[in-house]
């Protein structure tokens, strides 16, 4: 029996020692890349028909895009509350969040397992006001219709998929700590040494182009900040420019090169 507990301890440890669980990793990942590769194209006829920052990416990029959003897809449990479900819904959610951490080492946001999509706004706890998604310990949650609206740039500066992918990015680095991306928490510290003057401001009054929602806390400040960041990035850049750029050294990515290198394509 002793034998038996020492043999048990010593393979949770060989398991768990870092160069064998990522051996481990790299085998798994490699056996859904062929997998993934036999969906590539279906996944590519969703995405491109959406997402506007997918179809400016390059092919390279676009490969990289698709890989992480089946990727992540297929780490998900997806929940579907009083919707149809079809087969682009966790594909599109999925491809927000890739969006988002596309220039991150980090992007399962492996501490949520579940996606709840609901058809509508909805009431959330003891709130009065409807939400439109949100993120709590159990699950993110998206209004479908809401988030289409997002990604069809039906609504100015607001992307609901990116807001609560923002959220999630997070809590897995600051709250569960669960996957932690090492540049991403410590860039974090000069984002703030940015944003909270600004944020702050929000909340004695000031306005600008992150609207009144953004100064209700600091974590929708972020959120927000995330949405806005991407939906109008060149507008950001000229009104927000310290701003602008802390996002970009934080996330990793400039949405402004990537929209002047579409605009070079189309000129061509």
């Amino acid at each position: 029996m002793e034998i038996l507990i020492i043999f048990l301890v010593v393979s949770s440890i060989l398991i768990l020692h870092n160069p064998v669980s990522e051996w481990i990793n790299r085998l798994l990942v490699k056996r859904q890349y062929k997998t993934f590769l036999t969906q590539e194209t279906f996944y590519h006829s969703i995405v491109s028909r959406y997402i506007r920052y997918y179809n400016r990416l390059s092919l390279e990029e676009q490969h990289k895009f698709l890989f992480r959003t089946y990727l992540f897809h297929k780490a998900k449990k997806f929940h579907y509350i009083e919707v149809s479900e079809s087969a682009e819904m966790p594909i599109l959610i999925s491809a927000a969040s890739v969006q988002l951490t596309f220039g991150l080492d980090k992007y399962q946001l492996n501490y949520f397992r579940d996606i709840y999509v609901i058809k509508d706004d909805y009431h959330y706890g003891f709130y009065s006001r409807p939400f439109m998604g949100h993120v709590d310990l159990s699950g993110i949650y998206l209004s479908w219709d809401n988030f289409l609206k997002g990604i069809k740039g039906e609504s100015p500066n607001c992307n609901v998929g990116l807001h609560e992918m923002g959220h999630a990015l997070a809590w897995v680095n600051f709250i569960t700590q669960t996957e932690e991306d090492k540049h991403f928490k410590k860039e974090f510290k000069n984002f703030s040494k940015v944003a909270r003057p600004i944020f702050e401001s929000m909340q004695q009054g000031a306005r600008n182009m992150l609207g009144e929602y953004a100064g209700v806390n600091y974590h929708e400040f972020w959120a927000v900040s995330v949405e806005v960041f991407f939906e109008n990035p060149i507008r950001m850049r000229h009104e927000l420019p310290e701003l602008y750029k802390a996002m970009s050294l934080l996330l990793r990515q400039d949405p402004c090169v990537i929209v002047n290198a579409a605009n070079k394509k189309i000129a061509a």
